[in-house]
């Protein structure tokens, strides 16, 4: 599959051992913030600082395809005061980060119905997702204003509208992910155990992993704890 050794060899080092792509969900920043007495924006601030460090070393370790959960579309029914804070940092940081991914000749992809962002939000993510676009190979996906159900029945539409008969691959290509791999791991903090809406088709043998921390406090030697649990497991895809 994705690996460079045996999935059964338990002593490999992470980095040996790495799936192509990881998928994370990002959850617990407002209850960090809670638990330390501030407000939730803070913990959006911190979450916001621990992804780009965190989308630094998933690169660093070989992974290609990175995907977070940034924002989806139920986040969106808020508060208006902390959706405007984390339209806010996305402005801050998105433009500075953007280029270093840039720098590493990576590619910048948005998943979601941007078209329900504020305007300048929307300027800002098509001219680096076009700035990017000529990069393969790594990939960063920033799941903003996302469902995965509303990706599927975007997807059903687009197919019906052209009046094709899709097979799964054909589908598969119709998704925001369109000729990217399926993550292999999808990793959520924050001890909550469900997909919450998030690729729920990419998923479909993606393996999944579950972190008590919260996401500000997840850190490069927890997701390397993750891959090596990655590393640890069979994956037999349905077969023997």
């Amino acid at each position: 599959m994705n690996t460079a050794v045996d999935n059964k060899d338990k002593k490999t080092s992470p980095a040996a051992c790495v799936p192509a792509h990881v998928a994370i969900i990002m959850d617990g920043n407002g209850r960090w913030a809670k638990s330390r007495l501030m407000p939730r924006s803070y913990g959006h601030l911190k979450g916001m600082e621990r992804m780009i460090g965190l989308l630094e070393h998933a690169f660093d370790v070989g992974v290609r395809y990175v995907t977070v959960y940034a924002l989806s579309t139920e986040n969106l029914s808020r508060p208006k005061e902390e959706v405007d804070a984390l339209f806010g940092l996305f402005r801050k940081y998105f433009n500075e980060y953007a280029r270093k991914i840039i720098e590493r000749e990576s590619r910048l992809c948005i998943l979601g119905d941007v078209t329900a962002l504020p305007s300048d939000i929307q300027d800002m993510v098509a001219e680096i997702e076009s700035q990017s676009r000529r990069f393969e190979g790594r990939c960063v996906n920033i799941a903003l204003n996302y469902g995965a159900r509303d990706e599927i029945v975007r997807a059903v539409n687009l197919a019906a509208e052209r009046g094709e008969k899709v097979d799964k691959e054909s589908f598969s290509s119709l998704l925001y992910t369109g000729g990217q791999p399926d993550p292999d791991l999808i990793i959520r903090t924050g001890k909550e155990k469900r997909l919450s809406n998030f690729l729920l088709w990419q998923a479909a043998y993606a393996e999944l992993y579950f972190s008590d921390k919260m996401f500000p406090a997840f850190s490069d030697k927890d997701f390397d704890a993750a891959l090596k649990d990655y590393a640890s497991r069979e994956r037999r895809f349905g077969k023997v």
